[in-house]
């Protein structure tokens, strides 16, 4: 399998820590349900290949997400692969935390909202109202001994407001991180963010003492600039990026939300530019196509169409 050309880039991290999103938010849109075994295996050939972060499935009520309403089930399949600090779940409340801790889980991610709007439309509660929601929350998990992420979506833009001011991102931030979070992951859930805005993000929540070292970020790729951005907030110090592997992904509540970044496009940049990521890209094509097959369609990463062969063996499986 071809392999990109290193030259390495001196104002990006030595390493990368890629926290993969494909089984959670690559699969939740999808609207043929994918069966729990499927996903069980998933999740073993993405851990195969080297990913150490896997974001597993979410505790979510069954009739926001029915895609995921077999949560347990494949907890359940994939025994003590499924737990630890390295395999988070989605749970948006107390009962979500509760039927996580049931099942053994080592880190758990609650979601939050730039915006009014989308606050609403996701969990039907305000901002301060789900900062409030999420406060036993954390404190909880952190009680339980487990590693707790907090999302920000619509960070960079909303399909109902529009623009989101930089400053407005960043009160959201500080609220749900002064829980008592250890990681902050910044959406683009509709994917209109360009680099100088990411800059500017970055740069204010530093000034406010949320350094890069507390940040991941979670690039859409609807406008072709998740991996531009993604660089951009490597060279700002970040060396946190959220991935879904063969591009899978979108929001149930934001229609204009396409797929992730590709793990596969993020792998090979990083690799063409000497940043280690401890993934094998040869192994990840392979569940990107294993996947695809599945699906029944092809993978829209670039580069697993490039190294698998056409798009029509991509849909096959091979």
């Amino acid at each position: 399998m071809r392999a990109p050309q290193r030259e390495p880039a001196s104002d990006l991290p030595e390493r990368v820590i890629i926290y993969e999103v494909g089984p959670r938010d690559g699969l939740q849109n999808e609207k043929a349900v994918v069966p729990a075994a499927v996903k069980a295996e998933f999740i073993r050939r993405l851990a195969a290949a080297g990913l150490e972060t896997i974001e597993t499935t979410s505790f979510v009520p069954p009739s926001w997400v029915p895609q995921l309403a077999d949560a347990s089930e494949v907890l359940g399949l994939l025994g003590a692969d499924g737990r630890g600090a390295g395999r988070p779940v989605l749970v948006p409340n107390e009962r979500g935390l509760d039927r996580a801790l049931e099942a053994g889980v080592g880190a758990v991610a609650i979601f939050g909202s730039a915006t009014e709007t989308f606050a609403r439309k996701n969990l039907n509660r305000s901002v301060a109202e789900s900062v409030e929601m999420f406060a036993p929350v954390v404190a909880r998990a952190k009680d339980a001994g487990l590693w707790v992420r907090a999302y920000v979506s619509m960070c960079f833009g909303d399909p109902w407001e529009g623009e989101v001011p930089v400053e407005q991102v960043v009160d959201v931030a500080q609220r749900l991180m002064g829980l008592g979070c250890d990681q902050l992951s910044l959406g683009d859930t509709i994917g209109v963010g360009t680099t100088g805005h990411v800059s500017r993000l970055l740069e204010r929540l530093g000034s406010v003492g949320l350094g890069a070292d507390q940040v991941g970020v979670h690039f859409h790729d609807t406008y072709g600039q998740a991996l531009a951005n993604t660089l951009t907030a490597l060279r700002h110090g970040v060396s946190v990026v959220d991935a879904s592997t063969g591009g899978l992904g979108g929001c149930p509540y934001a229609k204009s939300a396409t797929g992730n970044l590709a793990t596969e496009d993020l792998v090979w940049a990083l690799e063409g530019a000497g940043v280690r990521t401890g993934v094998d890209l040869e192994a990840l094509v392979e569940t990107s196509v294993w996947m695809a097959g599945h699906l029944g369609r092809p993978s829209p990463s670039r580069v697993v169409r490039a190294l698998a062969g056409s798009p029509a063996e991509v849909a096959l499986g091979g």
